[in-house]
């Protein structure tokens, strides 16, 4: 199963992986809930998907199955080489994290891994991502995710039932945490680490 938002990238990947005699794309999905919707509906061995894609992103939907239990190991395959989306990948259950400029014969090698229950990761990922944790938390990520996206602290407070001034202090700390300016500055910081 293949979930990626740009269609020829989509068709490009189901077709290289399709010229593999013992690989079969059961479906493909172009935004996260219908990805989700998929994977449960067809139970592939291997869901490869990207990270940034509308409705739920790549790595929501990983936890998703992480949470279910379903069985079906999932590979991230995007063109962020960043390590914090790399250990947020892991938390999430992904057994690979791949970059979209490998060969389509090391992607199918990955699949093949991957299905048997090996890690596959992009080796100059790995030492980086161990190297700057996080240092954010659940719901000062999810604040700062949605006031870099311009919602106001109401609005916030509003959408995750929280109290206009929680989240004008999850704010502030992420602000802190971060040493930036202000919330913008942060959201940006967090983005480019891949934090967000």
């Amino acid at each position: 199963m293949i979930a990626e938002d740009q269609g020829m990238v989509l068709g490009a990947l189901a077709a290289l992986l399709e010229i593999e005699g013992d690989i079969t794309v059961v479906a493909r999905s172009r935004n996260g809930k219908e990805a989700l919707q998929a994977v449960l509906a067809h139970k592939p061995d291997v869901f490869i998907t990207d990270i940034e894609m509308p409705e739920m992103t790549g790595l929501d939907v990983a936890g998703e199955l992480q949470r279910r239990r379903t069985g079906t190991r999932v590979i991230i395959l995007t063109t962020f080489a960043r390590a914090g989306y790399l250990r947020r990948a892991l938390e999430a259950g992904a057994s690979g994290y791949l970059l979209k400029d490998m060969r389509s014969e090391e992607l199918a090698e990955a699949v093949r891994r991957v299905q048997q229950g090996l890690r596959v990761i992009d080796p100059e990922l790995a030492t980086e991502a161990w190297a700057e944790p996080d240092p954010l938390t659940d719901r000062e990520r999810q604040v700062l995710r949605l006031a870099g996206d311009g919602v106001t602290s109401g609005d916030i407070a509003a959408e995750l039932s929280l109290s206009e001034g929680t989240v004008r202090n999850y704010l502030s700390e992420a602000i802190s945490k971060l040493g930036a300016n202000n919330r913008v500055e942060a959201a940006r910081i967090a983005r480019t680490k891949g934090w967000l």
